[in-house]
């Protein structure tokens, strides 16, 4: 299982960051709108239709897992605000600013290591839930990494902008963001060693795993989507989403395995 975990969190951490590097100058690029929808869809899937459904099937009664889920959810959002107040410190924003998608992108010099340092905070964070969800099913565990994934790869183009334009030359800035995104993979490995003796602990881990995925989504991608829009393009944004969980879906399958 050390092996798929190590696989899962390389894919989720590192390989993000090229395939956000070679998208750069692509389609998706000139549409992000169509890559967070399609991030959003990844993880409302994996934390409704993967994670939670097996977090439930244990021993846990409903009632606390629920209560976990709250509690989650209220972890994330603290977490959330005290990195938008640390980053409007160092970008020298007004403690009250409110943000827009990628505006970051164009901020002082000064955020590339707030950024960086912020990324590989988040990415070993999600190398452990990656982790717990493979320790529960291997089928979990490969749905969690392609939602992180996809999810991933919009923050790093965001990443690399701020790395650029802080004076990095553009293979400098892959590099850096790919250290980042490595710690995905030590978050994995400290995952597996801690959550591995804890196995009693998997169903409240799925579904803390679960609240942040669903608070991700639900706060982060979907509000900077729900502008004023034409039909069509409302039509094309919900395609997306739903083909973000058809991919996670798809990805379950296609990986097999055996429950714990």
């Amino acid at each position: 299982m050390l092996i798929q975990i190590i696989a899962g969190t390389f894919l989720a951490g590192v390989v993000s960051v090229w395939l956000a590097w070679m998208l750069c100058r692509s389609f998706l690029t000139r549409h992000p709108q169509h890559m967070l929808s399609l991030a959003a869809g990844a993880l409302l899937a994996t934390a409704f239709i993967n994670l939670l459904p097996e977090a439930f099937d244990s021993d846990y009664s409903a009632k606390s897992l629920f209560l976990i889920f709250f509690l989650g959810l209220l972890t994330v959002i603290v977490l959330d605000n005290a990195e938008v107040l640390h980053r409007a410190h160092v970008l020298g924003l007004p403690s009250g600013h409110q943000r827009t998608p990628h505006e970051h992108i164009s901020s002082a010099p000064t955020g590339r290591w707030a950024v960086l340092f912020g990324g590989g905070v988040h990415a070993f964070a999600d190398g452990i839930l990656i982790a717990s969800a493979f320790l529960a099913n291997e089928k979990l565990g490969w749905g969690a990494a392609f939602a992180v994934l996809l999810h991933e790869v919009p923050h790093h183009l965001s990443d690399l902008a701020v790395v650029g334009n802080g004076g990095s030359k553009p293979r400098k800035a892959v590099l850096k963001v790919t250290l980042a995104g490595s710690f995905t993979m030590a978050g994995g490995l400290a995952g597996y060693l801690i959550v591995g003796q804890l196995a009693g602990w998997l169903p409240m881990l799925l579904v803390l795993a679960a609240s942040s995925f669903a608070y991700v989504a639900l706060s982060d991608i979907i509000p900077q989507l729900n502008r004023p829009k034409g039909l069509r393009q409302t039509i094309v944004q919900l395609s997306c989403l739903l083909f973000g969980s058809l991919l996670v879906s798809a990805a379950v399958m296609v990986a097999g395995g055996h429950g714990h």
